[in-house]
């Protein structure tokens, strides 16, 4: 659990360097990290997966926007590399790493999963999105500047493709919140 610990104090140490520098001040933990976070290990209880390397993943797979690293459309192949230089530096085991790697670069959809450790990562990070909507507006807002009509449209269509990657078992689970949230936050019956 050591490795959990320092692992999580580097990225909380790379995301107050992002606050303090970013014209955003866009706080990566209480916004997002800690909802993936929470919601990985959930589903590594659920499905059975490894524990540690699912924490590891779910750290790390968003280190490349975090530390500005490439464009955001590549952010997994950047967060793979710099997760692996990370993990060097304590002297992780190989095999190991090589699994929270996958967790990484696997990340942006449950459909890109190789094994169940992906799997949780990529669904959390999907369910995230849900866990915290007032962070998708802020996006909205950020990255299209567009009125609230088209802020809607724009959160459906991406509540729908997040919906459409988790995995066909965690849709299951999740499809009555997803319905729920869809009603509230879109005014959908």
């Amino acid at each position: 659990m050591e490795i959990i610990n320092c692992i999580e104090k580097y990225v909380k140490e790379k995301i107050e360097e992002y606050k303090k520098n970013a014209v955003d001040h866009y706080d990566f933990w209480n916004e997002h990290i800690k909802y993936v976070y929470v919601e990985s290990q959930k589903l590594a209880t659920q499905y059975g997966a490894d524990m540690e390397i699912v924490k590891l993943g779910a750290l790390l797979h968003d280190i490349a926007l975090i530390c500005k690293v490439g464009d955001r459309k590549d952010h997994h192949i950047n967060g793979k590399i710099l997760a692996e230089e990370i993990l060097r530096k304590y002297n992780y085991p190989e095999e190991k790493m090589n699994r929270v790697l996958s967790c990484v670069y696997n990340h942006r959809s449950s459909k890109n999963a190789t094994n169940i450790e992906d799997l949780c990562v990529a669904d959390a990070d999907i369910i995230a999105h849900f866990d915290n909507i007032p962070m998708l507006f802020n996006s909205a807002y950020n990255r299209n500047n567009v009125n609230l009509n088209e802020v809607r449209k724009w959160l459906k269509e991406g509540f729908e493709k997040d919906f459409d990657d988790l995995s066909e078992r965690t849709k299951v689970e999740f499809k009555d919140r997803y319905n729920l949230i869809c009603e509230i936050v879109l005014g959908e019956e």
